[in-house]
């Protein structure tokens, strides 16, 4: 026991290290508007939605200027604030007949109410959480009514003794049998972000897709309160089966796309589901749990299980946590997402989200895409291209390209139109 602790004390400048290195997103390469990084990464996320009509940039630029930097509750204000006043514009332009004008500005309505709640899950039970995210639905789901073509229904998947939100787009109404991408994202996407940062560049490609929530995603932990689970294919598998009843689906043209955290996610489903044909990894995850030990010595992660131990961990991941808003960001949100009632706690509970025993079982066709300054899981999109035994391909975007951003934030057009040039040849 008394060796325990001592060995703990020893640990102390490396526990610290750890916190500076491992998860957080405290380094990025391109500052827009905020010192912070972490704010400054989640304003580029949303004004690079802009393509896909999930934001304008003054629009964005503008409600930033009137963000206290590091305030969480200013962020929630500003960014419900635009949303409800392009929620009123699409009202009105509803009531003159302007449908197309209403879902634009419905649909990026949508968007700023998901980024409104991104710094308040340190408190699951804070109401505005709930009250922020279904706004954002009612918004995207007001704007896809709105729109002739593509046609994007709202859709629940049979998963266990409940369902999963998802939403079924398709390029058109003719009933023509086309290429079908499941596509979910990651640590703290939504299904309707995923329209305007995937779905609109594969539609207009002539992809039908289905998107969908998984657990620890969107309403799935808002509503349901099902967390993370690192067997991800027990989510994939029912959304394969219920996209096999899709009269436009062709059986053997399925692919799978997971984003972020996603690209852990998606290879480990596809290891115990055959029937995809192509799996995409944007950016490639080889070891999550990697990032909260590496670098230490070879029994560090021991010292989590020990009693002794683990009151002094939580307090210095929490003293860390005021100053530092990344990772303040990443526990709270892991908090959230996986259920883990203590820093500590989540990262035990991030173990099995690894790749290793089971990357031999993949046996489809596989991109894993990269970005040069992807500081989130640097070096884990090759270490998982590496271990892949199956047909495979390897993807950098890079700071020449102005890609270089983690899934390219920012540069929606440039990833979109790589990705899925090899997704025409291989699929």
């Amino acid at each position: 026991m008394c060796a325990s602790a001592c060995y703990y004390k020893k640990m102390k400048r490396t526990i610290i290290l750890i916190l500076l290195l491992a998860i957080s997103t405290a380094a990025i390469a391109l500052q827009v508007y905020f010192k912070d990084p972490e704010y400054s990464f989640q304003l580029l996320r949303t004004m690079g939605e802009a393509p896909g009509g999930g934001s304008d940039i003054s629009e964005c630029l503008k409600t930033a200027d009137k963000i206290k930097e590091g305030d969480g509750d200013s962020w929630y204000r500003e960014w419900g604030r635009v949303g409800q006043q392009l929620e009123r514009a699409g009202d009105s332009f509803l009531k003159k007949g302007h449908k197309i004008s209403a879902s634009e500005a419905y649909l990026r309505s949508s968007n700023y109410f998901r980024n409104a709640d991104f710094f308040l899950h340190g408190n699951p039970g804070d109401p505005r959480i709930l009250r922020s995210w279904r706004k954002s639905r009612e918004m995207f789901q007001k704007a896809m009514r709105l729109q002739a073509k593509p046609l994007v229904e709202f859709i629940r998947i049979p998963f266990e003794k409940t369902t999963l939100p998802g939403y079924y787009c398709r390029v058109d109404d003719s009933g023509k049998k086309r290429p079908l991408l499941i596509i979910h994202s990651g640590f703290d996407g939504t299904a309707e972000e995923l329209y305007y940062s995937v779905a609109f560049a594969a539609l207009k490609r002539g992809y039908n897709c289905l998107l969908f929530e998984g657990p620890g995603q969107g309403g799935v932990i808002r509503e349901q309160h099902i967390p993370f689970r690192h067997n991800w294919e027990s989510a994939v598998t029912p959304v394969v089966d219920y996209a096999l009843t899709l009269p436009e689906t062709i059986p053997d043209r399925i692919g799978l796309i997971g984003i972020s955290f996603g690209g852990y996610l998606a290879p480990r489903a596809a290891a115990f589901e055959p029937r995809l044909k192509v799996l995409v990894a944007n950016g490639g995850v080889w070891d999550f749990h990697l990032n909260f030990v590496k670098g230490q010595p070879a029994d560090f992660d021991k010292l989590l299980d020990e009693p002794e131990a683990a009151g002094e961990i939580d307090k210095e991941i929490y003293d860390k946590m005021k100053n530092d808003i990344s990772l303040r960001w990443v526990f709270n949100n892991g908090m959230y997402t996986f259920a883990a009632k203590t820093p500590l706690e989540l990262i035990r509970m991030t173990r099995p989200y690894k790749m290793a025993g089971v990357v031999d079982q993949i046996k489809c066709r596989v991109l894993v895409v990269d970005s040069e300054e992807d500081k989130d899981m640097a070096g884990q999109a090759r270490q998982l291209y590496q271990a892949l035994r199956c047909p495979k391909d390897f993807m950098l975007f890079t700071v020449k390209e102005g890609a270089e951003e983690h899934c390219q934030m920012g540069a929606q057009m440039v990833s979109s139109e790589r990705i899925f040039n090899w997704l025409d040849e291989n699929l």
